[in-house]
């Protein structure tokens, strides 16, 4: 009954490993076929499948070149606006001391664009007059009617000086009319280069709604970050905003001014590229820095609010100066050059661990077939749920970890045999080696973890997709070291080919110099078998030398203790 509990275990783990498969192989179904966003096959990145590529024109004053730092905070703003969504393998480049040069894999989304191409600076503004997007009013007969172009030589009749951003005062009459003249549809109408200290003629992004915009009271780079989630009172998507210290003094302030006036003079704008991306109204005289954007949001629109909330702050405007389908850089020519490098990888390691393990082998082989399967269906996942893409640099990450997964392997049974060297049956060596090799593998591969997490934060994006690859195998490896190669061991080692160590099983004590049947019975050390040939040989010395060791320290042992050598230990 000794053994019955270990081989019931490790029957329940192997059981709970095929329904974690199945599970997975589930979820990523449900995308295929219900969802309709994932696919059996691992996206590829920009690299082997080619993509998209946006070519975006900084805009500036006097048609002046920005300076390369200018241009290489853009390039960090716009990777963040990117990579919000998740790993996309993106090549964010400068080019030609005015340009940025955006490539990603695949068909790019409308989301993904609009995250790209919305790159002016962000501007916060308050709202003095809103209207229907085009430039007409309704007439005494109750039907829509142009209103007349403004007179270029009109002159404002003299107001007194506005005294803050929401002040009526801002709004002349040769603004009045310019904007009951404004159409939302004109696309001759250039809102994001008015000057941020004047007022602003512009629309919502869907045109349906036109503004008086006051002067810029803060920009994007007061925002600190946004983040889009669920009211807990309301189960309503919001997005809340966290300002920085000035910011959070300015919006308190703003706070106060706007609550409790009259619409729309009660709304704040937050204008991206030149367009009001939402104008809330102020419900509430908001001190602390942290107020919510609420209305119809669903998930997708409130992450995306977010993402150009928190990634606006650009420190140049841009306009879209092409937009490219590109082919593969290396293609599938270089894939396949890839995949049989790995192959030959995994054939190697096969080889060697028939050669140096006997049938013990297959147990590494198995491994990593079940870590193949269970890396390809992660991967496939992985690109439906965070936009993953498999890179060459991903492809060299899973060849690579074919060595790391199979040095833990080695490390198991290496354990093993010194366990069975020291006198131990097999079911007893398992269970020893296992307690013993298992704390030198978990800090090797937390080690390899850590590295693959610098590697990622630090690294290039191109370099990403090695680090990325690299801690998944990682984990996977300890994954499968635990829920299958120690049960599969414990299993083996009760069956009559391994437990009773046939030559071909890889855990023959006589090759392996054992010198003992257990820890106080001894084997014979035939001299003879030096001359057949040279393994014998040096099985027999390493007898010899255990021998020695081991009645070394019964006799140490019977020195101390006479009765503590008197028993017997057999397997457990």
């Amino acid at each position: 009954m000794a053994s019955s509990s270990p081989v019931r275990h490790a029957w329940r783990v192997l059981l709970g490993l095929l329904l974690v498969t199945a599970a997975l192989f589930g979820v990523n179904a449900v995308g295929v076929h219900v969802v309709k966003e994932s696919s059996w096959a691992p996206e590829l990145a920009l690299d082997l499948q080619g993509g998209t590529q946006i070519v975006l024109s900084a805009v500036t004053e006097e048609n002046a070149n920005p300076t390369q730092e200018q241009l290489d905070q853009a390039v960090q703003i716009i990777r963040q606006r990117v990579d919000a969504a998740g790993v996309a393998e993106a090549d964010i480049t400068t080019e030609g001391g005015r340009n940025i040069v955006v490539q990603l894999p695949g068909v790019v989304d409308e989301e993904t664009r609009a995250r790209i191409e919305a790159s002016a600076q962000m501007e916060l503004r308050a709202v003095i007059a809103a209207s229907a997007g085009t430039n007409q009013f309704m007439g005494e007969d109750g039907q829509p009617t142009p209103y007349p172009s403004p007179d270029p030589t009109l002159n404002a009749i003299p107001t007194p000086e506005p005294t803050d951003g929401s002040d009526l005062a801002w709004v002349t009459d040769k603004l009045e009319a310019e904007f009951f003249a404004y159409d939302c549809a004109n696309p001759e109408n250039n809102p994001s280069q008015a000057p941020a200290s004047q007022p602003l003629i512009t629309c919502d992004t869907s045109g349906t709604v036109k503004y008086i915009l006051g002067p810029a009271e803060l920009d994007g780079s007061s925002i600190d970050d946004a983040v889009a989630g669920r009211d807990p009172n309301s189960g309503a998507w919001t997005v809340q905003l966290t300002f920085d210290a000035e910011g959070r003094e300015t919006f308190g302030e703003i706070s106060q001014r706007l609550y409790g006036a009259t619409e729309p003079l009660n709304q704040f704008a937050f204008v991206l590229d030149g367009a009001v991306i939402s104008a809330p109204r102020m419900q509430a005289v908001i001190l602390t820095g942290n107020p919510s954007i609420s209305g119809s949001f669903t998930q997708e629109s409130a992450q995306l609010l977010a993402d150009q909330l928190r990634y606006g702050a650009l420190p140049l405007s841009f306009t879209v100066e092409s937009t490219n389908t590109i082919s593969a850089t290396l293609g599938s020519q270089q894939l396949q050059i890839g995949l049989i490098a790995g192959l030959i990888g995994l054939a190697l390691v096969a080889l060697y661990s028939l050669l140096s393990y006997r049938t013990l082998g297959v147990v590494i082989i198995a491994s990593l077939a079940v870590m193949a399967v269970l890396t390809y269906i992660l991967i496939a996942i992985l690109a439906w749920r965070i936009g993953f893409r498999l890179s060459l640099a991903g492809v060299a990450g899973l060849i690579v970890a074919i060595g790391f997964c199979a040095d833990s392997f080695i490390v198991y049974f290496e354990r093993i045999r010194d366990e069975m060297r020291d006198g131990k049956g097999i079911t007893t060596a398992v269970e020893d080696g296992w307690a013993r090799a298992k704390r030198t593998i978990y800090i090797s591969k937390s080690i390899n973890v850590l590295a693959a997490v610098v590697l990622y934060v630090l690294a290039d994006s191109t370099v990403k997709g090695f680090a990325f690859t690299l801690g998944l195998t990682t984990i996977l490896d300890v994954f499968i070291f635990i829920v299958f190669t120690h049960p599969v061991m414990q299993l083996l080692a009760r069956t009559k080919f391994f437990g009773q160590g046939h030559p071909l099983s890889g855990m023959d004590p006589a090759a392996l110099g054992a010198v003992y049947h257990t820890r106080t019975e001894y084997r014979t050390v035939q001299a003879g078998t030096a001359g057949k040939s040279a393994k014998a040989a040096r099985s027999r010395r390493e007898a010899e030398r255990r021998q020695t060791i081991a009645e070394r320290k019964r006799a140490e042992a019977l020195a101390t203790n006479p009765d503590s050598a008197s028993g017997k230990e057999g397997d457990a």
